[in-house]
């Protein structure tokens, strides 16, 4: 592992923007736990479609084939779920209006999040000092999962139409904030699309490691980095 850099004071931030998933929770968990409750009801109302998806490469096939056929929706991952749903239907000779309603199941069991031990602690250290704002690719609501009172606003590719590590997401942020991009720090898990990318947007940035790897971009600088939300909170609480 690469050693530590030197934490800066990050003098002049007045709003912090923070990724959501894999930062405050492992996404990989709900994702499966929501695609098992989304199988489990397709056994009851569309159960060819259910045959045909046993399995998860199935699954990330039928993915992978709509993420090809529908580049327009790359930021948009409700849609291309919906989508996928909708073609699976359709070919395992299941009613495609199902699609609508199968993808509201996933959906509510995709808000269910069980935090990493250190989000809540950082939460209430961060939202106390300065505007906190939501910034994800993901689908996650902050107010559906229980975090709304934290956040001054939320801002999510599916909802604006562009996606990390597009510096138009990252501007949308500041101005949900109400300050300069400049006087923003972004905080997240991954090193592109988080770290590197608030950076070219003309934010300060603090990339979370929580696994503890090598930075992985050859000849860009690594940025600030902390291994888990608490670091952080004890970072900044230094001044």
């Amino acid at each position: 592992m690469q050693p530590p850099h030197a934490f800066p004071s990050f003098t002049g931030i007045r709003a912090v923007t923070l990724d959501l998933d894999d930062t405050l929770w492992p996404i990989w968990p709900t994702i499966a736990r929501a695609e098992r409750v989304l199988l489990e009801w397709m056994h009851a109302h569309a159960p060819a479609t259910a045959q045909a998806l046993q399995d998860t490469t199935a699954v990330r096939a039928v993915r992978t084939e709509i993420v090809q056929l529908r580049p327009d929706l790359a930021h948009d991952l409700s849609a291309l779920r919906r989508e996928s749903i909708r073609l699976a239907l359709g070919r395992a000779g299941d009613d495609t209006a199902l699609a609508e309603t199968a993808f509201d199941v996933f959906f509510a069991e995709r808000q269910r999040v069980d935090l990493f031990d250190d989000a809540l602690p950082a939460l209430e250290f961060l939202a106390s000092r300065w505007p906190l704002v939501a910034l994800s690719n993901g689908t996650a609501d902050v107010h559906a999962v229980g975090l709304g009172r934290f956040f001054h606003a939320s801002v999510s590719a599916h909802l604006v139409g562009v996606a990390k590590p597009d510096p138009r997401i990252f501007a949308l942020a500041a101005e949900a904030a109400g300050v300069p991009a400049a006087s923003v720090l972004h905080v997240g898990d991954d090193a592109r699309l988080d770290a590197c990318a608030a950076r070219d947007a003309g934010m300060h940035a603090v990339w979370l490691n929580r696994g503890g790897v090598d930075w992985p971009h050859e000849g860009a600088v690594p940025p600030a980095t902390v291994a888990s939300l608490a670091q952080l909170c004890q970072e900044l609480a230094k001044g």
